[in-house]
């Protein structure tokens, strides 16, 4: 009878462990990235009592309980932070504490410092990439994982035009001579990032067949004259254009492009400068076409920027870090990683939404999202809390009647206790 007691205590101890996991769950009801956990109860080992042979069994009550972290999805929730981002499906963010012990996490809400390093928003540090391939000039996320830096109030490089492209239609029917006079402009920027204004003008010379020249204005090169256009004196600036009986570009030939520099600049910038004027798209159709209808513009391209200042930088879809630039342009500066862990029920909450290893843990992963296992990543969103509050309240009341019914235990036992002693007098 008297073991009733330790049997009746071991329920209350561990049923006073779970309303304190219950509890830690409510409080984590609107932590972002958090796991609700789970309480398993056990039993202890029985006693037989009789012969021996099993036909009666008394236990022992019940051991501490076990706990495991349910790592299931959270609801996705649209975020205003140009810096928010949410995994969706398995895997962890990459953190580094002030330890430089790498931690996991499922927290996406980050935040710049004052020297660009990406944070969480209790301080550790984002691991990814922000190296760049010297020869491609792409992220290289072929290398280890590191801090990640966001370029703050920087200023984009200029890009030197090398190559441009113009799409119209030269007007078959009209007469050979000046009446068919049409032209085409395209900004192109030199290595200081100063545009410069390229007029092709055309002219029908017969049937078929158009004739180019390539002028800048004046003022941009050495020896123009201010207010009007210099007409460039590289061959390759002038020339011929023929159409097949289709109005396809025969002369040049499919494939083939125009290659010509410009004069020394009067900027100061780098010459002489090389200009490939593409006349075909990468599959070898028609930029420029010769049918029945008015000469007309359709598209331009090249390939330069002019120098700009950084105006925001945010994370967007698949874990890329963006900055977009005053000229309207976006560039990848950063990549964030992912880790996938196998067993991720093994790993010791170590506060502030992270989690590191343990000597359970299978060797994370980390790589891009999307690969290996891993989920994706959702920029400008926040993965929610687990919790289930009304869940969590019924486990509350379980627990709660659970309490009460092993404290009635004690006190019966105590008051058959009483009986028993009384019994002697």
């Amino acid at each position: 009878m008297f073991t009733s007691f330790s049997t009746a205590l071991s329920a209350l101890n561990a049923t006073s462990t779970a309303i304190d996991v219950v509890g830690n769950n409510l409080a984590n009801l609107n932590t972002p990235g958090f796991k609700t956990s789970v309480v398993y109860f056990r039993d202890l080992v029985t006693q037989s009592l009789g012969a021996g042979l099993g036909e009666t069994q008394v236990g022992f009550g019940t051991g501490q309980p076990l706990t495991i972290r349910q790592f299931t999805q959270g609801a996705i929730q649209s975020s205003t932070g140009l810096l928010d981002a949410a995994i969706q499906g398995d895997g962890f963010f990459v953190v580094k504490n002030a330890q430089n012990n790498l931690l996991y996490t499922r927290a996406g809400n980050f935040q710049v410092d004052d020297v660009g390093d990406l944070l969480t928003n209790t301080g550790e540090k984002v691991q990814g990439w922000t190296a760049t391939d010297p020869n491609t000039g792409q992220l290289d996320t072929t290398g280890a994982i590191g801090d990640i830096v966001v370029p703050v109030g920087g200023v984009k490089q200029p890009v030197a035009t090398k190559n441009f492209s113009l799409d119209f239609n030269l007007d078959s029917s009209a007469d050979v001579g000046a009446g068919s006079d049409y032209s085409e402009t395209i900004k192109v920027y030199d290595s200081l990032g100063t545009d410069h204004v390229l007029t092709v003008h055309f002219q029908k010379t017969d049937a078929n067949t158009w004739s180019y020249n390539i002028t800048v204005p004046g003022d941009d090169v050495k020896g123009g004259t201010a207010g009007q256009p210099f007409t460039l004196t590289d061959s390759n600036a002038t020339g011929s254009l023929q159409f097949d009986t289709s109005g396809n570009l025969a002369t040049p030939a499919p494939g083939s492009n125009i290659t010509f520099q410009l004069p020394d600049l009067a900027d100061g910038a780098a010459g002489p400068m090389q200009l490939t004027w593409n006349l075909f798209t990468d599959s070898g159709g028609n930029r420029i076409t010769q049918y029945g209808q008015p000469s007309a513009p359709e598209a331009s391209s090249q390939d330069g920027s002019a120098a700009a200042q950084m105006t925001r930088v945010g994370l967007g879809n698949g874990g890329q870090l963006l900055a977009q630039y005053s000229d309207g342009q976006q560039v990848v500066v950063g990549q964030v990683a992912m880790a996938n862990v196998r067993n991720p029920e093994s790993l010791i909450a170590a506060g502030n939404n992270n989690f590191q290893v343990s000597a359970r843990t299978a060797t994370p992963a980390v790589g891009l999202p999307n690969t290996g296992g891993r989920g994706d990543i959702v920029g400008g969103s926040i993965e929610a809390s687990t919790v289930d509050i009304a869940r969590e309240f019924t486990n509350l009341i379980v627990l709660q009647r659970g309490y009460q019914a092993n404290s009635r235990v004690v006190t019966s036992v105590d008051q058959l206790s009483q009986e028993t002693i009384n019994l002697i007098h």
